[in-house]
């Protein structure tokens, strides 16, 4: 199984996709690690990127799922996957799971207000939320939650709640 997690800049997906999969005993992969140096150059820059800069970044991603589950290797990926088209790219077989972190613009804005260290800045979040389309297929969690409280429930959804048994599941 490959879970998504997704959703803008600042609503915790590395942080929940890391929680998520340490809990499972599973692989962690942040979207971020796919982008091409030129992309991470654009966005230090404060330039939102275009649907051409996202193409092999969005190739990347998809290669890597395609091995992931070819080789039954269970992992959580952390990307954003702002719009369906980017979504339906990277569900590669009913083996993808959808998992939309879902949060009010003023609690993701004050989150990346006070983020130290990464390229996504706070002024670009009004760029994702207007490219942002909401997912119909995925498992929609509210974020104001503690992180321990947003995983257990994202295990609840997926039917994972025990991950003793489940850390092989396919």
């Amino acid at each position: 199984m490959v879970v998504l997690i997704m959703g803008v800049a600042g609503s915790g997906k590395t942080l929940i996709g890391s929680m998520l999969a340490q809990s499972l005993n599973w692989n962690f992969a942040d979207a971020d690690q796919f982008h091409p140096a030129a992309n991470i150059q654009k966005m230090s820059q404060g330039v939102p990127l275009t649907g051409g800069d996202r193409e092999p970044w969005l190739r990347a991603m998809r290669e890597a799922i395609d091995g992931w589950i070819k080789s039954g290797r269970n992992t959580v990926l952390a990307c954003s996957a702002l719009k369906q088209s980017y979504r339906e790219r990277l569900t590669a077989g009913p083996e993808v799971k959808i998992v939309y972190l879902k949060g009010e613009p003023d609690l993701i804005h004050a989150r990346l207000s006070h983020r130290q260290g990464h390229y996504m800045k706070a002024d670009m979040l009004a760029s994702q939320f207007a490219d942002f389309e909401e997912p119909a297929d995925a498992i929609v969690i509210d974020i104001a939650r503690p992180p321990e409280q947003i995983v257990s429930e994202i295990q609840r959804g997926l039917g994972l709640s025990d991950s003793r048994t489940h850390q092989n599941r396919r």
